[in-house]
């Protein structure tokens, strides 16, 4: 292999332990920080599922206080950043772990931000805006897709605008991840599906980003062969430990991948969709997915011709780019088709203004600056309108 050119890039990721069991580990290592009291922030359904008293439970066993933040939506909010924050300062707290998907390693990331930087999560809003160390931050993912637990992003939903905004600072990266494949088999299939498809796109996207690297591309790559190759098996056999290794494992690559060398137009419309109006985040990133291939192919076909040659194990030389893209968009109709996961979002008719204001709102996203292909206003409508 030749390399002519190497472009200038960094590279951030957090300590991470993978492997069952990893979540047992949590309390050795607040211990290590020297923490004396934890604020773990979650959502009521990781309470139900169980996975905050087993954490509970081996904080006691080492004598840990602890307080518990609970109320974290599917799109975390503002104030609920707020919320959390006041309780962390009320408390005495002096780190955080987060336990759950996407939802509330933000949320936690966000009470991080404001009890170390203060003023509003809102004033963060952007690239690199942080200026003082957040507190210790400890993230056990529950689900296998978000890559949260080990990224430089946060995405919060500013409930006035009902916008979506992102902050990207290495200050937010976790300072460790406890990766237990245990703890995504209490995901039901919905979960697993939009999740994982989440997952693929942070590869996809970070693999055709114009900030990727050869680092990057490796992860991704990796990324994108062990989530088509568990995925379905994972849907459809959710209590197979194997399965569920193989797609954490491939969330865990596409968070490498995608927390470096950013994302694309599918993030920035799902963003817009989330925000206004608050929409599955995984759901919105699966059906957007195989449009914006037709869209982007054009300007990096190599990239994704590399993509389909990973995904269906051939090489793929002597085919047409016009065949290689349908053979991409061929797999991912498909695959969606096998996560039961529809071809249009079940919402009310979307009117024209309505479409007009979330392609604006996705133009804003930093996620579009990194896209292949710089997308006009008119596009993105064109897009919207494929799924809603």
């Amino acid at each position: 292999m030749q390399i002519s050119h190497l472009p200038l890039r960094k590279f951030v990721a957090p300590e991470f332990i993978i492997g069952e069991h990893a979540l047992s580990k949590c309390a050795d290592y607040v211990a290590v920080f020297g923490a004396k009291k934890v604020l773990l922030v979650t959502d009521p359904g990781l309470v139900q599922a169980g996975w905050v008293s087993k954490v509970e439970q081996h904080l006691k066993e080492q004598h840990i206080p602890f307080e518990r933040f609970d109320a974290v939506s599917p799109n975390p909010r503002d104030t609920e950043v707020k919320d959390g924050a006041l309780l962390y300062r009320r408390m005495g707290c002096d780190m955080i772990i987060a336990i759950g998907g996407g939802s509330p390693i933000d949320c936690a990331k966000g009470i991080g931000i404001v009890v170390s930087n203060g003023g509003s999560i809102l004033d963060y809003e952007g690239v690199d805006k942080i200026e003082r160390p957040i507190p210790p931050l400890l993230c056990i993912p529950t689900t296998a897709g978000t890559g949260a637990d080990i990224s430089q992003f946060a995405i919060i939903l500013d409930s006035a605008r009902k916008v979506k905004i992102a902050i990207i600072s290495k200050g937010i990266v976790p300072d460790i991840s406890l990766i237990d494949p245990l703890c995504t088999a209490t995901m039901d299939p919905e979960l697993t599906a939009a999740t994982g498809m989440d997952a693929l796109t942070h590869a996809f996207e970070a693999y055709v980003s114009n900030a990727s690297s050869p680092v990057t591309d490796m992860h991704a790559l990796q990324a994108i062969e062990y989530l088509s190759e568990y995925l379905p098996g994972a849907y459809q056999h959710p209590l197979d430990i194997s399965y569920r290794s193989g797609v954490m494992l491939g969330s865990l690559f596409a968070g490498l991948a995608f927390s470096n060398a950013s994302l694309g137009i599918v993030h920035a419309m799902a963003h817009a969709l989330g925000g206004l109006l608050d929409l599955p985040h995984g759901l919105c990133n699966a059906l957007i997915l195989e449009h914006s291939v037709a869209y982007n192919f054009s300007s990096c076909p190599e990239r994704y011709r590399t993509i389909a040659e990973k995904i269906l194990k051939k090489s793929l030389a002597s085919e047409s780019d016009e065949t290689v893209r349908n053979l991409l968009q061929s797999y991912l109709e498909t695959l969606r088709h096998k996560l039961n996961l529809g071809d249009k979002i079940e919402i009310a008719a979307v009117d024209e203004q309505t479409l007009v204001q979330l392609a604006r709102v996705a133009l804003r996203d930093p996620c579009v600056v990194t896209n292949p292909r710089t997308p006009k206003e008119e596009e993105i409508q064109a897009l919207y309108a494929k799924i809603l």
